[in-house]
């Protein structure tokens, strides 16, 4: 009950700050929003996108999962809640920017690396997390008997580019890149060191952003 009491608490904070007396930072927000970017980010409660990039209310649109990953496009009868969310984004709210956040410690990429996703049973993170297995397999072939931190690390930023080429299957996505309109990017938060690395694709390395 004190985590409860706490978020109540924290609450209050919040209303007071943006909801107060004198000026609403709301209030151009109650008619409607119109963020330019979009953020697909981990579940990982130490890796905030909003808290990373010091924003408020109603500049980023955010999509967290285990990983932060994307899938690739498909027309299936499943639910498709990453895939809806870019829909949202970039069909009806136009972003200009889709941010690939990935981290270091990554439970969902350790887990895929150990090999052990999931609960007992039918779960669902072994199946989600088959996403990323292609990143999986490329790390395990080109860093063969490596140390496992190592792998793990090179298989999160991995998962990112996977990420990024999963984004260009969707159609609507990858003909606005090829128009200008919307820049796709990749970042890496090293939450040991605490900093953030972009990925440059002219020299397919991850290059801390000073």
């Amino acid at each position: 009950m004190k985590d409860i009491e706490r978020f109540i608490t924290g609450f209050r904070t919040f209303q007071k700050d943006y909801f107060g007396p004198e000026f609403s930072q709301f209030e151009p927000l109650k008619q409607g929003q119109s963020p330019k970017t979009m953020i697909i980010g981990c579940s990982d409660s130490r890796v905030d996108p909003a808290l990373l990039t010091n924003c408020s209310p109603g500049d980023i649109f955010i999509v967290r999962n285990v990983a932060n990953l994307v899938p690739p496009y498909e027309k299936s009868s499943g639910l498709h809640g990453v895939s809806a969310a870019l829909e949202f984004a970039v069909c009806h709210l136009g972003v200009e920017h889709i941010i690939v956040l990935g981290h270091s410690q990554c439970g969902g990429i350790n887990m895929l690396m150990a090999g052990s996703c999931g609960c007992k049973g039918d779960g669902f993170i072994s199946s989600w997390m088959s996403i990323a297995a292609p990143a999986r397999d490329k790390v395990l072939a080109e860093l063969p008997g490596k140390d496992a931190m190592l792998q793990q690390r090179a298989a999160e930023q991995a998962a990112i580019l996977l990420s990024l080429e999963n984004l260009h299957s969707f159609p609507w996505i990858d003909q606005r890149v090829t128009n200008g309109i919307l820049s796709l990017h990749g970042w890496y938060f090293d939450l040991n060191a605490g900093e953030l690395l972009e990925y440059q694709p002219y020299s397919g390395l991850f290059r801390k952003i000073n």
